[in-house]
């Protein structure tokens, strides 16, 4: 009985343990994201994998990190090793829970970046699939505003593809749902009304409105994006950019 007891105490203590060290090393990577210190970051959501293998936060964080560190590479070939990265987190993470909203988002992030650099059908093949991740987060959670910013980026892209690659989506998908900058700007704008403080959604914005031939419109998304505090590694990019783009607009 003593037996029994002293290993019953000892399977709580080790359980405790794990769950101390997860919650830790959460604290720790958030703390890093803060400081902006992604590649820290993605190091540490790693750590906690390796102890949870099935920690949906923790694969979905990793996808995330793995497209915006991928986007930060000097070459392609550095780039699309960490978008295949975060295409496999993100597919461990539907894999825990297919209805799961960010794993949806972060597996259309991940394709997203990826059909950004790629041409061809493996370009057509991502962009048919994005939209049907961005739907899937939707439609478990209608007020993900990172699920609105990808349906208004997909408008945008897919408005722009040239005639062979509209060609191909064509031949190898019998066409696609139809795609306009108009829409383009509809669902970034309701991506801004859920969360306004999205440096990537008003920059992506700005640029569909300046295509749009709203230059006002744009001018109003980049001045509101270039008061705002950097919340990832990306977003001082953006903001030397939105200036770029200002000065052209004034």
């Amino acid at each position: 009985m003593k037996t029994i007891t002293l290993l019953l105490s000892f399977l709580f203590i080790t359980v405790v343990s794990f769950s101390q060290t997860v919650n830790d090393l959460f604290v720790k990577a958030e703390q890093y994201e803060k400081q902006l210190k992604e590649e820290e970051a993605y190091s540490i959501y790693k750590d906690i994998i390796k102890v949870e293998p099935r920690n949906i936060k923790a694969l979905t964080m990793c996808s995330e990190l793995a497209s915006r560190i991928g986007k930060r590479q000097p070459d392609k070939t550095k780039s699309m090793d960490f978008y295949n990265a975060a295409k496999i987190y993100a597919q461990r993470a539907l894999t825990v829970d297919s209805t799961n909203a960010n794993a949806n988002c972060a597996m259309a992030i991940a394709m997203g970046r990826m059909a950004l650099i790629s041409s061809g059908k493996e370009k057509v093949a991502n962009v048919k699939e994005i939209k049907r991740y961005a739907d899937v987060a939707l439609k478990y959670d209608p007020k993900s505003f990172k699920a609105w910013h990808i349906l208004g980026k997909w408008n945008y892209e897919v408005s722009n593809l040239n005639g062979l690659e509209k060609a191909a989506i064509k031949i190898l998908y019998g066409g696609m749902p139809a795609a306009s900058m108009n829409d383009a700007i509809k669902y970034y704008e309701k991506a801004k009304s859920l969360e306004p403080t999205f440096v990537l959604n008003l920059f992506e914005l700005a640029k569909a409105y300046r295509k749009n031939g709203q230059d006002d419109k744009a001018i109003e998304n980049i001045t509101k994006l270039l008061k705002l505090p950097n919340r990832t590694a990306e977003d001082a990019w953006y903001k030397t950019e939105a200036k770029k783009m200002l000065e052209e607009l004034q």
